[in-house]
């Protein structure tokens, strides 16, 4: 079987590289030449982190994670770092990002949708699937968008929705077959851990179409399994005596590296200039010291070490960069800002701003957040936790039946970024005003 698997992934690597090859080789006959654009479209990259803290990174204020091509990019872009995702937990964080809408809008409540879990669990998972993605297909994504500006769209590493195509993407590494491993990603998790040679044959039928594209660039890192290089095993086992801590560590910088290797192949094209990138992290991580998972505030957590995330815009010589540690942003703001750059307009149904509408972020006074259970019915039965964030607080309301014991949070985020004093009770009138903020969001 694992024959098989290594099999198909070359025949499927093999397939869309020569798809390339062929579909930039055909030669068109009695067409007229298209005119030149007033100004050239930037190519369009997300960069996206998979499992990793807000505090884990050089440029954040890590002492012990070297990300060194993270803080170079940090340095260059316009970087929002106290921004968000409205959810901790990959797949609906992930379809946020590329339909801008909030979970609640789009419809992915969490990674899989309520199924048996005796007999043939892959099976099952995959039927009770299936309305998710059919539901999903009909939303408008960003590749969608950007169709009618000739782009072409390529999937590489997490995506949780079926194929490729049911994103809007042309090109893609996941199959979404259940039956050949599809859940999150199947092949496309190969991505960064197996070097990028996908990502350079989709970028050569950019430019030999003479197209601009976007590129989406989610590697299965530093999510487990945290199985690190050697070499960068070897260098953070120095640093701590916890063998967990080191291996997600060394998980942290080859991702950083990645994220090098991918910088380095695009300047290598020439097309540095004409790129505009944007980082963003799909929920946090924090790494249990004495055994192989989390700890229960970070992921899938509504606590900031669950969804807090920089989130990083670079165009060389177009955007301005700046360290900004005051705003507050939000992944549903990634779209619009791409359409804002494009002169598209933005559909009415998109709750995010563009991030260089400075006027448009002062006038947005705060921004939402929603905790659903991992497996996941109706919004009515599976909620656990609505977020409301207007610096400098934030509240977190639990839902009255499945976090009946829990009480509501209010914290002063600015004075206590980690979320350490609850300071609800003394603050009733904050309490009442953040929860009727919560409840017009939710009618909306």
């Amino acid at each position: 079987m694992c024959r098989l698997k290594k099999i198909c992934f070359v025949v499927l690597i093999l397939g869309l590289y020569y798809s390339c090859a062929n579909k930039s080789g055909e030669k068109k006959q009695n067409t007229p030449a298209e005119p030149e654009p007033e100004q050239q479209q930037p190519n369009i990259v997300f960069i996206l982190s998979d499992d990793q803290s807000w505090t884990d990174y050089g440029f954040m204020g890590d002492e012990n994670i070297e990300t060194p091509r993270l803080d170079q990019f940090a340095a260059e872009s316009l970087t929002f770092q106290k921004s968000y995702v409205p959810t901790p937990l990959c797949s609906p964080s992930l379809a946020t990002i590329i339909t801008g809408l909030y979970p609640k809008d789009h419809g992915v409540l969490g990674n899989d949708k309520v199924y048996d879990r005796s007999g043939n669990r892959k099976k099952n998972r995959a039927e009770a699937y299936k309305p998710v993605i059919s539901a999903f297909e009909k939303q408008t994504t960003l590749p969608d968008l950007l169709k009618d500006k000739g782009y072409l769209s390529f999937q590489t590493g997490k995506w949780w929705h079926g194929n490729h195509k049911i994103g809007g993407f042309d090109y893609g590494m996941t199959h979404g077959n259940p039956n050949n491993g599809g859940r999150h990603g199947d092949f496309g998790l190969q991505i960064g851990r197996k070097g990028l040679d996908t990502i350079n044959s989709c970028l050569n039928l950019a430019a030999k179409e003479k197209k601009p594209f976007f590129l989406w660039y989610a590697p299965f890192l530093p999510h487990q399994p945290h199985t690190p290089p050697q070499r960068l095993l070897d260098k953070y086992l120095k640093k701590t005596d916890s063998e967990y801590v080191a291996k997600y560590w060394a998980m942290c910088e080859w991702f950083d590296e990645t994220c090098g290797q991918l910088f380095d192949m695009i300047e290598e094209k020439g097309q540095m200039e004409n790129t505009l990138f944007v980082y963003v992290c799909d929920n946090g991580w924090v790494q249990e010291p004495n055994k192989n998972t989390y700890v229960e505030t970070s992921k899938r957590a509504p606590y900031d070490l669950g969804i807090r995330t920089p989130i990083m815009y670079k165009w060389k010589g177009k955007i301005t960069p700046k360290m900004d540690n005051e705003t507050i942003t939000s992944s549903i703001d990634m779209v619009p800002t791409v359409l804002d750059i494009l002169g598209i307009d933005k559909p009415k149904n998109l709750p995010g701003v563009s991030v260089l509408d400075e006027k448009a972020l002062k006038n947005r006074k705060g921004i939402f957040g929603e905790v659903y259970a991992h497996d996941f019915d109706t919004i009515e039965n599976s909620m656990f936790y609505n977020m409301a964030i207007f610096p400098p607080y934030k509240i977190i309301v639990p839902d009255p039946i499945r976090k009946k014991d829990e009480v509501v949070q209010l914290f002063n985020i600015e004075e206590d970024p980690f979320e350490k004093n609850n300071i609800a009770e003394a603050n009733p009138d904050i309490v009442k005003d953040l929860k009727e903020k919560i409840k017009v969001f939710r009618t909306e």
